[in-house]
């Protein structure tokens, strides 16, 4: 009986103990497997949903390059008609040497003559630079100083005559004129 007894015993711990076991392979099986493949399958969709935030960012940038393309050809047209309007020059020296040959150019063609010139401090203005040269030169007639004032305000890029000193030569044949022209411009503030 003792063996029967023992038997028993042996086949009532298996009984008890098996559950017990199977319940704790579940509660394993369901921690370490269900409840961790649940968490990545959440981290997988919390990324899903960022990268298609993302996305959704790119969609709305690219989608906004042809209004952009558009804004930044206007804005080019836009800064080189500025640019038109100022002497080009990579430094204020050089632009007053071109600034000088205009001046120069314009008093020439009306067949005055150049008997002085030279070329002015230049100004810091913001971001840009004032230049100024002065000319004293001979004009055949007012009307040539007509034309000549006429030409040196008229165009572009814009010059400005700041101050202009005008002499007859010879009184008794008042014709020719002696002028003392100061003449600006704009140049970019390199």
């Amino acid at each position: 009986m003792k063996g029967k007894n023992q038997k028993m015993k042996k086949s009532k711990t298996l009984v008890i103990s098996l559950p017990v076991m199977m319940i704790l392979v579940g509660v394993f099986a369901y921690q370490y497997g269900y409840v961790r493949v649940r968490s990545d399958i959440s981290s997988v969709r919390e990324e899903q949903a960022i990268k298609e935030r993302i996305l959704g960012k790119y969609i709305s940038l690219i989608s906004e390059k042809p209004r952009l393309e558009k804004k930044i050809s206007s804005l080019k047209e836009e800064r080189k008609a500025n640019d038109s309007k100022l002497i080009e020059g990579q430094t204020p020296s050089l632009a007053a040497a071109v600034l000088q040959e205009t001046v120069k150019g314009f008093i020439v063609e009306r067949g005055g003559t150049i008997s002085s010139e030279r070329v002015g401090k230049p100004e810091d203005l913001g971001k840009f630079k004032v230049i100024s040269v002065s000319i004293d030169a001979v004009l055949p007639d007012s009307r040539s100083l007509s034309d000549l004032l006429y030409s040196i305000e008229t165009r572009t890029p814009y010059l400005i005559v700041k101050e202009i000193d005008t002499r007859i030569r010879n009184y008794v044949q008042p014709k020719e004129l002696m002028i003392k022209l100061d003449v600006s411009a704009i140049t970019g503030g390199k």
